[in-house]
């Protein structure tokens, strides 16, 4: 029953407001720059995927997926991945197309469903024959997909595949949504649809008659949704395309052990992506809640630098994952 009752997690004031805990991080937090070696792969469909590594000779990788319009770059992956490299593990950095700085080739950009690319990713590194336990990790999107990725693949996943930890997942997309909509998500819907939209501009001066931008440019999540994610993507529109990528609907088929981590002040997650009914009953899926945290914030500082999110992730993956 990998319902887990508790958390290590914790923090004090002003850390305890969600929004501080969300915001001081990605403004104010600094990890030490990895010199990622960068490879970029060809796509079946005429795009390419870059990817970061940071390489240690380890037969152990890591490899990490970003969250909503970040990068292999963003201080939690980096943070996340300067405390495996200590630890003796090799990392990749997954850029979903369009994140890695680049504006990808195709019309179609990147989703929360987005495993297609996943699954080549792990191909190409699977067929380099040299890792023998692969551990998957991702922060909000890139959570979703890792959880979508396990379940969907049940028992065709690789067998160098050993598990996952993830963070501030909104599995239940649908009502996360709803949650992100709120006025008190206003300063954050406007950041994301900002890069979004001036991606959607760029690919209607590319893609002329595949994007009609005569009117207003989108205002929400939805009405992007709407228009671009899910149209471009191959669903009807945005609540398909929701449902359709919720992980929540993957979870019941995972095999291998998984630590979801959502903190229960996190803004952009509603009741439902808390699934304590399906980790109370699950052999494999572990929740964590801890009190606090925001999203994708966990503010922690130690003296080594490492935060708890980097910690508690390699621990997890040590008693649960490897079994070391």
């Amino acid at each position: 029953m990998p319902l887990l009752s508790g958390s290590s997690y914790h923090t004090n004031w002003p850390f305890t407001n969600a929004h501080v805990n969300t915001i001081y991080p990605a403004l104010f937090r600094k990890v030490p720059p990895i010199a990622y070696k960068r490879e970029t792969i060809n796509t079946p469909d005429g795009d390419f995927l870059d990817l970061d590594w940071q390489k240690n000779s380890s037969k152990k990788l890591l490899i990490g997926l970003h969250g909503l319009e970040g990068n292999a770059d963003r201080h939690y992956l980096r943070g996340l991945f300067s405390f495996f490299g200590k630890n003796d593990w090799d990392t990749l950095g997954m850029n979903f197309r369009s994140c890695s700085g680049k504006l990808n080739n195709r019309l179609r950009m990147y989703n929360m469903g987005e495993t297609n690319d996943l699954s080549l990713i792990i191909n190409h590194v699977l067929h380099l024959g040299y890792y023998e336990e692969i551990v998957l990790t991702g922060f909000s999107l890139g959570g979703n997909v890792v959880l979508k990725y396990l379940g969907e693949s049940g028992k065709h996943l690789p067998s160098q595949i050993k598990g996952g930890v993830v963070f501030s997942v909104p599995c239940d997309i649908p009502a996360a949504n709803v949650a992100i909509a709120h006025w008190r998500n206003r300063i954050y819907l406007k950041r994301f649809l900002k890069t979004l939209n001036a991606k959607l501009v760029e690919k209607a001066s590319l893609y002329p008659t595949h994007l009609d931008l005569s009117g207003p440019l989108p205002s929400s999540f939805y009405e992007f949704d709407e228009q671009f994610t899910g149209p471009i993507h191959g669903y009807s529109g945005a609540q398909d395309y929701w449902q359709s990528c919720s992980s929540i609907h993957f979870m019941p088929n995972i095999i291998r052990p998984v630590l979801v981590i959502n903190a229960l002040d996190d803004t952009f997650l509603a009741p439902t992506c808390y699934p304590e009914n399906l980790a109370a009953n699950h052999p494999y899926v572990y929740l964590e809640t801890p009190s606090f945290g925001g999203h994708c914030g966990f503010y922690s500082a130690n003296r080594d630098g490492s935060w708890w999110t980097e910690r508690r992730a390699l621990s997890f993956i040590q008693e649960k994952v490897l079994n070391r």
